[in-house]
């Protein structure tokens, strides 16, 4: 017996995620030296996250010395 299509499971997502795991956003704001593993996990402050469509460029980050 086969599966209705409505049934099965999409393929990932298909639009972007707008919300970081925790991870994530502890890398992104370690890039941005918002946080040291000496302030802990919680109370993190919020990060903004905008996936760009293919060919498109994003901010520029200052270069570090």
């Amino acid at each position: 017996m086969s599966l209705d299509k409505s049934l099965k499971k999409a393929a990932g997502l298909a639009r972007a995620r707008n919300v970081l795991t925790r991870p994530e956003r502890l890398a992104l704001l370690q890039e941005d030296d918002r946080w040291s593993p000496e302030k802990g996990v919680y109370n993190i402050p919020k990060t903004k996250y905008r996936r760009l469509a293919p060919g498109q460029s994003g901010p520029k980050r200052p270069e570090s010395k």
